[in-house]
């Protein structure tokens, strides 16, 4: 660790060769492919390669199970690098756990909230383009209906999808938004099941929490609309995809990497968004109409500036009950544990 504290800082901050590079690893739940969650991280990591050259030296470990399963790849790794980047939510325990065992590793978690010594948090507010995107897809429902795919029923998800509907919402009040849960990060089969399930409940619109492009593939067979994640999934679906919420995380992992070795390996959290450009919308679809890309434009601005707060109150949940009060906003520790669905959504929460 000495050669991350002396020689890597060394090097970074004055301009000068290090002795050795300096090993990053990073952990991703689903296969790196072409497209989706851990594709968007990988390019982040080849950011990182192309940014810092020879002084640096990238591996990662793709389709890494959560939960305790996720420990031996874990510990391998924090024996061989000196900075880890975990990109999931389920590896958040056990991340926890190795750090204490590796004092002098800085380990990285994407999404999470426990921290440490050596353990941050890093994430985007996808939440922000998650109401711009819900503003598009209400604005091309005809049914009033919109199907959602998503993975599990955690605060990120779950906050993405209040998000998308409350945006959704400023365009057509009517709108209802259906969720139905994969239980998997990744998993085309059980999302084309559950698109077509949606559909043929009346969605005319379909989005996403999952990594695979198959609730697109699936809208585009059906003759119906889809919004993407994670990456831009338009070519998937040329007639079908509206637009998608895509995340950039090269710029924040550079920022990061050198506030690591600048701090001597202080813990901190980041959590950027629509300002800071690590979370936005591909491009929109023509078909979409020219008034609502103007009102998408405003809202983007107005949350840019602070002048939109998203889950400002009043806001309602599922079941009628007041959850955020008039004059009242949500701050971060709000968000990072919201379990509850906002006023328009039908979908089991039953983990909660």
């Amino acid at each position: 660790m000495m050669r991350l504290l002396l020689g890597t800082l060394f090097f970074l901050s004055a301009g000068l060769l290090a002795a050795e590079p300096l090993k990053v690893a990073f952990v991703y739940v689903s296969p790196v492919g072409d497209v989706g969650w851990s594709h968007s991280h990988d390019l982040g990591r080849q950011h990182l390669e192309q940014t810092f050259g020879r002084d640096i030296q990238t591996k990662y470990v793709e389709s890494v199970p959560e939960g305790r399963r996720a420990r031996e790849t874990l510990v391998k790794l924090a024996e061989e690098n000196d900075v880890v980047f975990a990109t999931s939510w389920g590896y958040m325990v056990s991340m926890e756990r190795v750090a204490e065992q590796f004092p002098n590793v800085q380990f990285e978690h994407a999404t999470g909230i426990r921290r440490g010594d050596n353990l941050s948090t890093y994430a985007t507010r996808a939440y922000e383009a998650r109401y711009l995107a819900g503003m598009v897809a209400a604005s091309m429902t005809n049914t009033n209906r919109i199907g959602y795919v998503a993975a599990f029923p955690i605060p990120e998800v779950i906050r993405g999808i209040n998000a998308f509907t409350l945006g959704a919402q400023t365009i057509n009040p009517k709108v209802t938004v259906a969720v139905e849960w994969t239980n998997a990060w990744y998993a085309p089969a059980v999302s084309t099941k559950l698109s077509n399930k949606l559909i043929d409940g009346g969605a005319d619109v379909l989005a996403q929490h999952t990594d695979s492009p198959a609730p697109v593939e699936t809208a585009q067979k059906r003759g119906v609309y889809a919004i993407g994640y994670h990456s831009d999934m338009s070519a998937f679906g040329p007639k079908s995809h509206l637009t998608s919420v895509i995340h950039d995380w090269g710029k924040m992992y550079e920022n990061r990497l050198k506030s690591i070795l600048g701090k001597d390996g202080t813990t901190m959290d980041v959590w950027t968004g629509l300002k800071e450009g690590s979370s936005k919308l591909a491009n929109i679809s023509p078909e979409v109409p020219g008034y609502i890309l103007q009102k998408v434009n405003l809202a983007k601005e107005k949350i840019s500036s602070g002048e939109l707060s998203i889950f400002a109150g009043p806001i309602k949940n599922h079941k009628g009950r007041v959850r955020v009060k008039d004059g009242k906003t949500l701050d971060d520790e709000d968000l990072n544990r919201m379990n509850w669905y906002v006023a328009g959504i039908e979908g089991d929460l039953k983990f909660y």
